[in-house]
């Protein structure tokens, strides 16, 4: 009896071990979910599905989504696009957006923006629904050397057909940041711009900026303007202030040339005085060699003396002369 009973159990264990990996294998219910919704296929595609490890549901319910939608799309798309990495459910429910908001949307650009990394339904949302971007803080000068602070709000739409391999919102913002330097720049004064703000949307919205990207700007509003440092001031004293410096620093050349120049003049006189001393000291010599060889007499030598002493006297007598003359000057 307990044999029987154990018996019982195996089968039963084995029978459900079985349907387990029956139904695991052959999707069936969801075999009975797409013939219910009006897709006809069979279950030995479900199956090829599974050898080919792809996953059956996510290629049967958005290929349910899009039957029920109208859409004319085949499993075999689906299914290359799963193999290709791609999202399926998001590009059917791209496809069935844009097809409700009448928006021109083939499978195979919708799968190609997918692939290309891109989020082909928010695309299909911001067609209809335009985004607003906030760009920061943009610092323009205006021709008077006073600086300005604009921030703008771009509201674009996606372009569908640029979607792929156009650039992004950093393109836009960086463009429409310039073209905001540039009409700020090209204004006589920060005050036009204070005035007339909108010549800025005008002038920005005239570039074109929006060419080679993956949106279509459609406006271009100023949030805030505000007035900035005094750019042109600023340079003024920063010119004049290296200009102090390089006028000081000349000076200082020139200085530095003057105390070398009068080092130099003072070296040389200490040279010739050297030079005056040595041949000074040179002429006792020359006059003993002079009377010995013959080549001077006794008289020449006394001769020599009697105007040494001469010039003496006369030295000292322009001396007494100068200070007779220095004190009758402070008696006076």
């Amino acid at each position: 009896m307990e044999a029987s009973l154990i018996t019982v159990l195996l089968i039963a264990v084995a029978v459900i071990i079985l349907l387990s990996v029956f139904f695991s294998f052959f999707p069936v219910m969801l075999w009975v979910s797409a013939w219910a919704s009006g897709v006809r296929i069979s279950i030995i595609t479900l199956v090829a599905m599974r050898l080919r490890r792809v996953t059956p549901s996510r290629i049967v319910n958005p290929l349910i989504k899009a039957t029920k939608a109208g859409l004319g799309i085949n499993i075999n798309e689906l299914e290359s696009h799963y193999l290709a990495g791609g999202n399926v459910d998001r590009v059917v429910n791209a496809l069935i957006a844009a097809q409700r908001a009448d928006i021109p949307l083939e499978f195979t650009r919708a799968a190609a923006i997918d692939l290309a990394g891109r989020d082909v339904l928010l695309a299909v949302q911001m067609s209809v629904n335009p985004r607003v971007i906030e760009t920061p803080i943009v610092a323009a000068v205006a021709k008077n050397g006073i600086e300005v602070k604009v921030k703008a709000r771009v509201t674009v739409r996606a372009n569908i057909d640029r979607l792929v391999g156009g650039a992004g919102e950093e393109t836009i913002i960086a463009r429409v940041g310039e073209g905001i330097v540039t009409t700020v720049g090209s204004s006589n004064s920060h005050k036009d711009v204070l005035e007339n703000p909108d010549s800025i949307s005008r002038m920005v919205l005239s570039k074109g900026l929006d060419s080679g990207t993956a949106f279509e700007i459609l406006s271009i509003d100023i949030a805030d303007i505000d007035v900035g440092k005094n750019i042109g001031a600023y340079l003024q004293t920063e010119q004049a202030e290296a200009d102090k410096r390089i006028a000081q620093a000349k000076a200082e050349e020139r200085r530095a040339m003057a105390v070398a120049h009068e080092q130099e003049m003072k070296a040389r006189v200490v040279e010739m005085r050297a030079l005056v001393v040595e041949a000074e000291s040179q002429v006792p010599l020359a006059l003993s060699e002079a009377l010995r060889e013959g080549k001077m007499g006794v008289m020449d030598y006394m001769n020599l003396k009697n105007i040494e002493a001469d010039t003496q006297m006369r030295g000292s007598l322009s001396k007494i002369n100068d200070q007779d003359h220095s004190g009758d000057s402070k008696n006076k």
